[in-house]
């Protein structure tokens, strides 16, 4: 029996929102169909993007910290392939760990960090005509934007106030003169 997966339709970005594509690119071709991926669905939404290099998946999470106030939101990209230690089971662990603290702080995203048996299955899941997981973590992260952007009260001072609010000088109060 075949698996069917709900798909959420593609975010839509309504005001100006840049994101930070995080990636590892010590598999260089699974990062660069990730990353294409990625600025595609970006692109989609009408976001803008910017990417940046780190050594390894472990690194992602610092990142993305270190540029938290400059991002709306992040896609952390990279793969990381069983090899014959116990490294594997430390760097998807610590990796997925990260980011999500960092999620829990109120940062929006995307975990795109593929981690995977065989470079075969990594293949699959990096092309954009296969499962595009680049492209669903940089979704992913427009998701969380959004409901971030609905249950966010805005800072004091950023609503401006009525016409009938406001004194010009010299403009006497109703009532007055």
């Amino acid at each position: 029996m075949a698996v069917e997966h709900d798909m959420m339709a593609a975010p839509k970005v309504g005001r100006p929102t840049r994101v930070l594509i995080v990636m590892s690119p010590y598999y260089a071709a699974i990062s660069a169909q990730q990353v294409a991926g990625a600025k595609a669905a970006i692109e989609a939404a009408g976001a803008s993007h910017e990417t940046i290099l780190v050594p390894g998946a472990l690194e992602i999470p610092t990142a993305i910290k270190l540029a938290a106030t400059y991002f709306d939101a992040f896609v952390a990209l990279g793969c990381v392939v069983r090899g014959e230690t116990t490294h594997y089971e430390t760097v998807c662990n610590d990796s997925s760990r990260g980011l999500t603290l960092l999620g829990l702080e109120g940062l929006c995203i995307g975990n795109g960090i593929l981690t995977v048996e065989t470079m075969a299955q990594a293949e699959v899941r990096a092309e954009t005509a296969g499962q595009n997981k680049g492209g669903g973590a940089a979704e992913a992260a427009l998701h969380l934007l959004a409901i971030k952007r609905r249950f966010t009260k805005p800072a004091k001072g950023h609503i401006a106030p009525t016409s009938e609010h406001i004194l010009m000088a010299g403009k006497p109060e109703k009532g007055t003169a």
